[in-house]
This record gives structure tokens, sequence and C-alpha cells, in this order.
């Protein structure tokens, strides 16, 4: 499989299942549930498509991978061109699955897009949900270097970084949804209308910060494995 089919399939993936899992059975499942979903998705896609690509399915991932020297920015923006597509598809199949439902409204039910402050879930502020994106994406983009490092056990990369990312939407859902990741929030905000594209560039700055940030943190080898 080519390595761009492969990062929009992986992205594609973790939309439809991620976000579908808030838009057609968040109310059955709960955060938890919610949570899980998006994790179980990237683990499944780890091992699924790993072995062709690295399954970044996330374009801050690819971009920290640049900041860490294990990938050239030609590469990674390949690889961002697919992402990005994957899940502006996927936002697309989930819209047309959820409107299947009597009673489903865009403007009411969303995408499961990401957003903050007044009437957005746990209405966080601004800079609450700027500081927990820049985190969050940097604490995650230390799991997938240090899991996918030397001397890592690589059979469990994919276990690591996807119960990684089931702890941080634990943490975070009622802050922003979670993004951590900018093609997971530009597919859903293409949809939902004005208000959620209003707020997507802190989804696309935030987990970029984060990611090179940690990417550079092991290029000094800061925490890289010694040799």
């Amino acid at each position: 499989m080519n390595k761009q089919v492969a990062e929009f399939i992986g992205t594609f993936t973790l939309v439809l299942l991620g976000c579908g899992s808030a838009v057609l059975a968040g109310a059955d499942i709960g955060l938890t549930g919610i949570s899980f979903a998006f994790g179980l998705a990237l683990i499944g896609m780890a091992y699924g498509i790993g072995p062709v690509s690295g399954c970044h399915i996330n374009p801050a991932v690819s971009l920290g991978m640049v900041a860490a020297g294990r990938m050239t920015l030609p590469e990674a923006i390949k690889y961002i061109i697919a992402q990005v597509a994957g899940a502006i598809v996927a936002a697309a199949v989930l819209w047309m699955i959820a409107s299947g439902k009597a009673g489903y409204s865009l403007a009411e039910n969303g995408l499961g897009q990401n957003g903050w402050g007044a009437g957005y879930l746990g209405e966080y502020s601004l800079m609450a949900a700027l500081v927990f994106e820049v985190v969050a994406t940097f604490l995650f983009m230390v799991v997938i270097l240090g899991a996918t490092g030397r001397g890592a056990p690589a059979a469990m990369a994919g276990l690591a970084i996807g119960l990684a990312l089931v702890v941080i939407h634990l943490v975070g859902i009622n802050v922003t949804g979670v993004s951590v990741n900018p093609a997971r929030s530009i597919g859903p905000a293409l949809f939902a209308g004005t208000g959620a594209l209003s707020q997507l560039w802190l989804f696309i700055v935030a987990p970029i910060v984060g990611a090179v940030a940690a990417g550079l943190v092991f290029k000094t080898g800061t925490l890289d494995a010694p040799e």
C-alpha cells in the first residue's frame, strides 16, 4: 500500500469512528466510551497501517517527526495532505450517516467538532483550551517518539500510543472535545458551520506547537535513548 493511501485510510478511520462515537452513540456510551473509541481506532490502525506509513494519521505528529529528525519536511507535507483529505471525507460520510436519523440537526448535534467557551461542553476559556491542547499534544508526542524509539519494544508501540490517546480524551473532552490532531479538527469543522471554523485556528496551531516542541526535545537527545 502507498504511504499516502495508508495515511488517508488511517485518518479516515480515526475521524469516522472517533467522532462517530460521539455523534451516533455518545448518549449511550458517554465520555468514557468516546475516549476509548478514539484510542481503539488508533490502536487498530497502528497495527494495520503502521508497517506501511508509521501510522501518523495526524499532521502534528508528522511535523513532530520532522522536528525530531525522523522525517523530511517534503515527505511530511505529502502525509499531511493525505491526512486532511481523509479527515474531510470521513466527516462527510459521518454527516451522511447521522442525517439518516429523524431529528438529527447538524446545527444542534454537530459532527464532533472541537471548541471552547460558552455553549461548548464544559465552557472552558480560550486560555484553558490553548494550554490543554499544547500540553496534551506535547505529552502525546513524547509517548509516540519514545514508544517508537531505540530500545522500545516495537510490538507494544501501538498499544502505548492508543492508550495515551484514551487518557488524553478522558481528561480533556469537556475542555475542547480533544483535538491534538489538526486533521481531526479540520474535517468536522468544515461541515459544522462558522462557529467551529472561527475556532479552528487553535486546533491547528496548538497541536503543532506541542508536537514540534516534543520533537525538538528528542532532537537534542534530552529524552532519546542512549546508543
